[in-house]
């Protein structure tokens, strides 16, 4: 069957590719990329005769008839999405006019920017005796989310949450968190181009949230995670997970009697 190659870039830093990926890239024929969103220092990695077709400005069927007139032609295809493609990727709708021609795909995921950020900050998402559930997100926008999505319903856990494409409704944010019953002084960190030679951190309270974003001009590009995992003191803090735990038996060791 005749296919294209799906392939996570990263969230920016060229060396953040995935080995097969970055495989793919030298091997494909055709690279189709979003040139606002991937590295111009990735993409010269690739095979250096690749046909190079960047999509910044094009529509969905624009691209799917590009695509598949190259894979018409015999040639291999890559198309590199930012981050990883199962987190807002729109992958699925090119998929879907591409299986109508009789083109398959396969997917070689990528590091998601949600965890460029959460390395950037030094921050560990999931702590024992906190927090042991991350939701990843978006505020709405002018494009909806599901009735049981809305964010002060998610917000409700009380758990560690990532918003994605969200850095224009830090006021919806921050109404919706503290609707849930978010305490003002909750720890957000926001991460604009995690990972980029110009990333940028801001960390930040719920309630200074929004001001935040407006002195340091932060209006795209930019990972927000809320959540009292991104306490800048959590070090400080007797969180222990049972794993490493002395007294903790598993299978490779046997707890230490007490």
């Amino acid at each position: 069957m005749k296919k294209i190659w799906i392939v996570g870039a990263g969230p920016g830093d060229p060396d953040l590719i995935t080995v097969k990926g970055l495989q793919k890239l030298q091997e494909a024929d055709v690279i189709m990329y979003t040139d606002s969103l991937v590295s111009e220092e990735l993409i010269a990695r690739g095979n250096p005769a690749a046909e190079i077709i960047r999509t910044a400005g094009m529509h969905l069927q624009e691209m799917v008839d590009c695509i598949i007139a190259r894979v018409e032609e015999g040639k291999m295809v890559v198309r590199l999405h930012t981050g990883d493609p199962a987190m807002y990727g729109a992958t699925m709708e090119q998929v879907a006019l591409l299986k109508e021609q009789g083109i398959g795909y396969e997917i070689i995921p990528g590091v998601s920017s949600v965890f460029a950020a959460a390395a950037a900050v030094g921050a560990e998402l999931t702590i024992p005796d906190l927090t042991q559930t991350l939701i990843l997100t978006r505020a709405e926008g002018r494009t909806p989310v599901p009735e049981f999505e809305q964010l002060h319903k998610l917000a409700s856990h009380h758990c560690t949450i990532a918003l994605f494409l969200s850095a224009t409704l830090t006021k919806k944010i921050v109404k919706e968190l503290q609707s849930a019953g978010w305490s003002d002084d909750t720890p957000v960190a926001v991460i604009q181009r995690a990972s980029w030679p110009d990333q940028k951190i801001v960390r930040t309270t719920l309630i200074e949230l929004d001001e935040a974003m407006r002195v340091n001009g932060i209006r795209k590009h930019a990972m927000i995670l809320a959540g009292w995992a991104l306490d800048p003191s959590i070090h400080e803090k007797e969180y222990r997970s049972k794993l490493y735990d002395e007294t903790f038996t598993h299978g490779y060791r046997k707890g230490v009697k007490k």
